[in-house]
C-alpha cells in the first residue's frame, strides 16, 4: 500500500494531513482498459474523476467527492529502449521503484527531486523538481505520455504526436486526463560526488551566481533565526564509489535529520520561545562531508518528519533580494520558525505550466512542522514571493488563483484552451482546479 493514508468511512487524507476528502467511490484499475472504463462509468453516473498518487501534495489538487482512482496496480516498467535511451513506465510506479529498477539496468534519470515516495505521474503532474544548472524537473525529462481523456479514449502524445497536448500534459495538474504511462529519457548510470558544508548566509548570497555556475547541482538550506546555511553541491564523478558509511549515514540522515530534528520540532511546537536557540544548535549540528554514489542515493533523502510546505519559483536573478526580504521579515515578525528554508534552481523549460516555463528559476521553500500554525508565516512569505511574480509549486500550499496565473504564465491561455477541448464538461474538475485554472 502506498503512503497515502486512508481513514475510516472511505475518507482519504494526504501525507501532510492538511487535506481530506470523501470520494463517492475509490477504484484501483489493473489495466489501462479498466481505467478507461472507470472514467466512462463515472461520466455516466455524473461523478467527477481524480487520480491520486501517494498524497504528497499539500494542496487539494487530487481531492474529490466523486471517483478517486488509485494507481497502485498500474506499476512497473513496460519497456526499456536502449537505442532511443528511453524507459516507459506505468503511471502508478513510485519513483523509488523506478530508480532502483533503472539502476539494476545500469540506467538513471538525469535529475530528480529529494523525495522519492511519489508516483511518477503524481510527481510530474505537479511539477516536482530537484536542483540543476542545466538539468530541469522530472517532467522535463519526459519523451512521451499516454493519457485517458474525458471520453474514455487513450491518447498518446510526444513531440511528434499530439505535440500541443504533450507541451501541456507533462505538468498537466490532472486537468487534461488521467496519465497512464510515461516515457522518460534515461542515460547510462553515473556517479555523483556530493559535497555538503556549512556556509554563512551572506557569503552564499554574495557568491550565489558563482556557486550556481560552477556546480551541476547546487542547493542550500538556510536556518531562520541564524546567519547559517548548509550547502550541497552535486557533480558528476569518475569515481570510485565512496558511499556514506552506514554509521555516519544513520547518524546524519536518520538521527540528526529525522530523529533529533523530530524531537526539536516537538519541543519547538510546545515551547516556541526555544526555537531560535534550537535553530542555532541545529544549523551547526551537520558537519561538512563528501561522498560519491549513484544518482538516486545522492539526490534523495528520507523524510520522516511530517511538515506542511509552500514553495515558489522566482526569477533566478531575483533570488538574493527575495531571501534578504524573507530573512528581514522573519527577524522583525516575532515568528518562530523551526524548519530550514530550502533553495534550489532550474533552467527555463518549454512545458506550458511548469514553474520554470520560459524563465531561469530559483525555488524558495518554506516549511512548518505538521500541526504548527503556518498561516502567518506562509502569508508573509507569499507576499514577498508574489512581488517578484513568483509561481507556486502546484502541489504545495498557496493562495493564488487563475487571474494571478494568467499574469505570471505567458502560455496560461494555451493551457486553458486545450483543457476546453479535451475536457469541455470538466469531468476532471475539483475545487482546486476551479480556483487555479478558472471555470
Amino acid at each position: 500500500m502506498s503512503s497515502t493514508a486512508s481513514g475510516k468511512n472511505g475518507t482519504w487524507r494526504n501525507w501532510g494531513g492538511n487535506v481530506t476528502a470523501r470520494p463517492a467511490r475509490q477504484v484501483a484499475p489493473a489495466s489501462v482498459e479498466e481505467l478507461a472504463e472507470a472514467v466512462r462509468r463515472a461520466r455516466e453516473d455524473g461523478l467527477k474523476v481524480k487520480a491520486v498518487g501517494t498524497g504528497h501534495s499539500f494542496t487539494s489538487i487530487a481531492a474529490t467527492d466523486g471517483v478517486l482512482i488509485r494507481p497502485q496496480l498500474l506499476t512497473g516498467i513496460r519497456t526499456v529502449d536502449r537505442e532511443a535511451m528511453t524507459v516507459t513506465v506505468e503511471a502508478g510506479t513510485p519513483l523509488k521503484r523506478l530508480n532502483a529498477a533503472l539502476a539494476r539496468e545500469g540506467l538513471s534519470l538525469t535529475n530528480m527531486g529529494d523525495i522519492m515516495e511519489q508516483t511518477v505521474s503524481g510527481a510530474t503532474s505537479t511539477g516536482t523538481h530537484g536542483t540543476g544548472r542545466e538539468s530541469a524537473s522530472i517532467a522535463a525529462q519526459i519523451k512521451g505520455l499516454e493519457l485517458v481523456t474525458a471520453d474514455g479514449s487513450v491518447l498518446a502524445c510526444s513531440e511528434k504526436e499530439n505535440p500541443d497536448v504533450f507541451a501541456a500534459a507533462r505538468t498537466g495538474l490532472g486537468a487534461l486526463g488521467v496519465v497512464t504511462a510515461i516515457t522518460f529519457a534515461v542515460e547510462p548510470l553515473f556517479l555523483l560526488t556530493a559535497r555538503e558544508e556549512p556556509m554563512p548566509f551572506e557569503r552564499v548570497l554574495a557568491e550565489f551566481d558563482q556557486l550556481w555556475a560552477e556546480n551541476e547541482h547546487f542547493e542550500f538550506y538556510w536556518f531562520p533565526h541564524t546567519g547559517n546555511t548548509n550547502t550541497k553541491r552535486n557533480n558528476r564523478s569518475a569515481g570510485p564509489e565512496q558511499p556514506v558509511g552506514q554509521l555516519a549515514g544513520w547518524f546524519e540522515d536518520e538521527f540528526l535529520s529525522n530523529g533529533v530534528f523530530q524531537a526539536a520540532q516537538w519541543v519547538g511546537r510546545a515551547v516556541p520561545r526555544t526555537i531560535p536557540a534550537i535553530a542555532r544548535i541545529s544549523s551547526k549540528a551537520l558537519s561538512a562531508r563528501t561522498y560519491t554514489d549513484i544518482p538516486y542515493k545522492v539526490f534523495t533523502s528520507p523524510r520522516r518528519v511530517r511538515f506542511v510546505e509552500m514553495e515558489y519559483a522566482v526569477p533566478r536573478a531575483a533570488l538574493a533580494q527575495t531571501l534578504r526580504e524573507l530573512k528581514d521579515m522573519v527577524d522583525r515578525s516575532g515568528l518562530r520558525i523551526s524548519f530550514p528554508v530550502e533553495v534550489r534552481t532550474a533552467p527555463a523549460d518549454d512545458i506550458t505550466l511548469s514553474t520554470a516555463s520560459g524563465r531561469d528559476s530559483a525555488y524558495v521553500a518554506v516549511h512548518m512542522f505538521r500541526g504548527a500554525p503556518y498561516q502567518a508565516y506562509f502569508t508573509a512569505a507569499e507576499r514577498i514571493f508574489t512581488a517578484y511574480e513568483g509561481r507556486p509549486h502546484w502541489g504545495k500550499v498557496h493562495t493564488r488563483d487563475a487571474e494571478y496565473f494568467a499574469r505570471v504564465y505567458p502560455r496560461f491561455g494555451e493551457f486553458t484552451a486545450l483543457r476546453d477541448r479535451l475536457d469541455p464538461d470538466r469531468l476532471f474538475q475539483n475545487d482546486y482546479l476551479r480556483r487555479v485554472l478558472g471555470v
